[in-house]
This record gives C-alpha cells, structure tokens and sequence, in this order.
C-alpha cells in the first residue's frame, strides 16, 4: 500500500479524533507512523489501522472503509488534480480510471499494486464497474466512487451483487446515476 494513503488515514483521524488518538493508534499498532507518500508499506499495516480506528471509535470496519474511500478521493484528487480535471463528468471519470488514471499513477509510482477495473457502459445512467483485486477493498473503491460522485455533484447509487467476500472472482458496482 502506498504511502499517500497512510497520509489520507492520517488526516482523517486527526480531523475525527484528534492528534492524540492517532498517536495511540499507532503506538497500539507499534508502527512509527512516518509514511512517505510514494513508497510502499505492507497491507497488514493499513488493516491494522482501520482495525484500532474500529475498535477505538465503535464504528464498524466496513463503514469506516467506505467512509475512508470517499475522503481518500479528496485526499488524491488534491494532491493530484490533473487527474480530476481531464474529466467533466462523474461517469467520464469513473471511465477513465482504469485505463488512463492508472497508468499515470503507474508513472508516478513503483509498483502501485493496483487493482483491475472492466466496465459495462449499456445506458446512459448506469455503469458496471468490475472490480477485482486480491486485497477485496471493494468496499474502498464504493467510498472512492462516491467522493468522486460528491466532487462531481452526481447523485448516484451503487448497487453490489456480485462479491469477492462472497466467493467470487471479482465484485460488480453497478453505479446509477440519477
């Protein structure tokens, strides 16, 4: 996992709980806590994070990742606004994730470890994202796509009935936009 999303993590506990608790955090995860935006920390660090965040705020895993993808999208698209800016719609964007966001992402960063997106484009209001990764951060790429449909004013559901936490080889997030 790279470092960037550490930092989101970071700013979002500080502006949730505070400095404290994310030093307590960190010293109950036994981790330094200095992540440097491009390089790469083990998965099992970020887990464990969201695991005490869980823990100390009562909130469950699940909801707090989904809630962390949606500030995770502000967090890249501050500090990488290039990438929002060469869309002017949510569903462009979302669009362009796989094969053109990803592959700048990949310039910018040593062995990014991203995951794989296919899409289904049959109407215009609905869009089938096929996500699929072996880290199963389904419920992330659900809370980036609506910081993305928060940034871009769309209002959208997203439906998931195909997931890898239910013994399949890929999630379907069917994004409607209304």
């Amino acid at each position: 996992m790279k470092g960037v999303v550490f930092n989101v993590l970071e700013e979002m506990v500080i502006e949730q709980c505070g400095m404290l608790a994310w030093n307590e955090i960190l010293e109950s995860q036994a981790l330094e806590g200095i992540y440097t935006a491009g390089e790469s920390y083990p998965d099992s660090d970020l887990f464990g994070l969201v695991d005490c965040i869980s823990k100390q705020t009562g909130i469950p895993a699940e909801t707090l990742v989904g809630a962390f993808g949606e500030r995770l999208f502000k967090g890249l698209a501050d500090r990488n606004p290039m990438f929002i800016d060469a869309e002017s719609t949510l569903k462009g964007f979302l669009k362009s994730v796989h094969d053109v966001i990803h592959i700048e992402v990949r310039k910018l960063y040593e062995n990014p470890n991203l995951p794989d997106f296919e899409y289904e484009d049959g109407a215009d209001d609905t869009l089938l994202m096929r996500y699929r990764s072996p880290r199963k951060l389904c419920i992330l790429a659900e809370g980036l796509i609506r910081g993305a449909a928060s940034h871009y004013d769309t209002q959208i559901t997203i439906d998931h009935p195909v997931c890898m936490h239910k013994g399949s080889d890929h999630c379907d997030l069917i994004v409607k936009f209304l």
